[in-house]
């Protein structure tokens, strides 16, 4: 697939570290599955990725964490 951004790279399989904030809080999950653009390295997450990523963000600014780093670990 033709990458939505740069136009002219094309996605692979690879691990990108997501990065989410909420007010103050930051929240990284490294090795975060996900298609990659060999060009300009803009992602896209599947569904169950997707899901995964929000609910553990979610959780993490729940806990008022001001700075959360970990790992994606799908079940």
């Amino acid at each position: 697939m033709t990458c939505l951004i740069c136009k002219s790279g094309t996605y692979k399989a690879g691990k990108v570290t997501v990065k989410l904030e909420r007010g103050s809080s930051i929240v990284l999950i490294k090795e975060t599955p996900a298609e990659v653009c060999d060009t300009c390295g803009n992602y896209l997450l599947d569904q169950k990725t997707t899901r995964a990523v929000l609910k553990h963000a979610k959780n993490s600014f729940k806990s008022g964490a001001e700075l959360e780093v970990s790992k994606m670990i799908l079940a």
